[in-house]
């Protein structure tokens, strides 16, 4: 079966956005059936608003400096 790109329409602002090849790969190798149902915008807002919160950010110094 070849893949190729599909378009869909996101659920929460209705814009049409592009499932690609390689994202449609991802979801196969990880046993995921279902396309997604939202736009890239929209599951990250909805992962940034869950809960209703904001996430606290930190400064912070990585190992090697």
């Amino acid at each position: 079966m070849a893949l190729e790109d599909k378009i869909l329409v996101c659920r929460d602002c209705g814009k049409e956005f592009t499932f690609t090849v390689g994202e449609q790969e991802f979801y196969m190798s990880r046993g995921l059936q279902s396309e997604p149902t939202r736009c890239r915008e929209c599951r990250s807002a909805r992962r940034r608003n869950r809960f209703g919160e904001t996430r606290q950010m930190y400064p912070a110094i990585c190992a090697s400096c």
